[in-house]
């Protein structure tokens, strides 16, 4: 299995793509997306910390070395101080705030509770909200300021039937996101990794079984479904000195994007072909 991590060092060079001595927080980093994310800063050098409402039984780790855990509700306001404190005292600064956490059970519009949909807001929006205006405080007062990266949804660019407070709540994530880049410059980059259909551990809870999972690759232009390494080189690309001049911006991590529904209903004809 090739390490991706060692290939970005080694293709772009340790002088450009080095996290060594930067601090590196990541919420919901105990699986999946978050984990990847997480080991990805930890294999290039970084101080990694994280974050979930349970410990993991391993802590996410690389190169010999593992995140820092504290456990916290990204929700909570008491507790997302807490979690930023702690990695305050342990480094005295913080370089770098992934906004990971975040997810959505399938819930019908029209009978979803209120508080349903409040709760999946709250998780998806005014979390990184609240987190990034915490950290924001610490990077404002470094000299080198710090990056703030997103991790948003193609759900929030698109419909999202079956997730509609999900789908509001990520292009909110995305709108937030283009704001803070223009109020917090230019000390503080913020940036977003719009996902497409990344293929986790719990995939099979989205799109079934290995079929499925063929089924739901093969609609993608490029021909497979993501991965969580994908996300976390493109969160370790928008960190990086290489996106220095890279701000409110929204990259798509989609494979190519989705084929438009009309096209398959459609009976015009294809260029060389005589119309029925």
């Amino acid at each position: 299995m090739i390490d991706r991590g060692a290939r970005l060092t080694t293709v772009i060079g340790m002088d450009t793509i080095d996290f060594s001595g930067k601090v590196v927080l990541v919420t919901g980093g105990t699986k999946g997306i978050g984990r990847t994310i997480c080991e990805r800063f930890l294999g290039l050098g970084a101080q990694v910390m994280t974050c979930g409402r349970t410990a993991p039984d391993e802590a996410p780790n690389a190169a010999g070395r593992s995140a820092e855990f504290v456990a916290c509700d990204v929700r909570d306001l008491d507790q997302i101080d807490a979690f930023v404190a702690a990695a305050e005292s342990r480094w005295g600064r913080i370089d770098v705030l992934v906004n990971n956490a975040g997810g959505s059970p399938a819930a019908d519009a029209a009978t979803a509770s209120p508080r349903f949909s409040e709760a999946i807001l709250r998780l998806n929006l005014i979390a990184p909200m609240n987190l990034s205006q915490r950290v924001n405080r610490t990077m404002q007062t470094q000299e080198d300021g710090g990056t703030i990266v997103n991790i948003a949804s193609v759900s929030g660019v698109r419909p999202s039937p079956g997730t509609a407070a999900y789908g509001a709540a990520k292009a909110g994530l995305l709108s937030l996101t283009q704001s803070l880049a223009v109020e917090w410059a230019p000390k503080v980059r913020v940036n977003a990794v719009v996902c497409g259909l990344i293929q986790t551990e719990q995939a099979d809870l989205h799109y079934g079984d290995a079929a499925g999972l063929a089924a739901v690759a093969a609609t993608v232009p490029l021909g497979r479904m993501g991965t969580p390494a994908d996300v976390a080189d493109a969160t370790v690309l928008l960190s990086s000195p290489l996106a220095s001049y890279v701000s409110g911006a929204s990259l798509l991590l989609h494979g190519g994007g989705e084929r438009p529904a009309f096209l398959g209903a459609a009976n015009a004809p294809t260029p060389g072909e005589q119309p029925r």
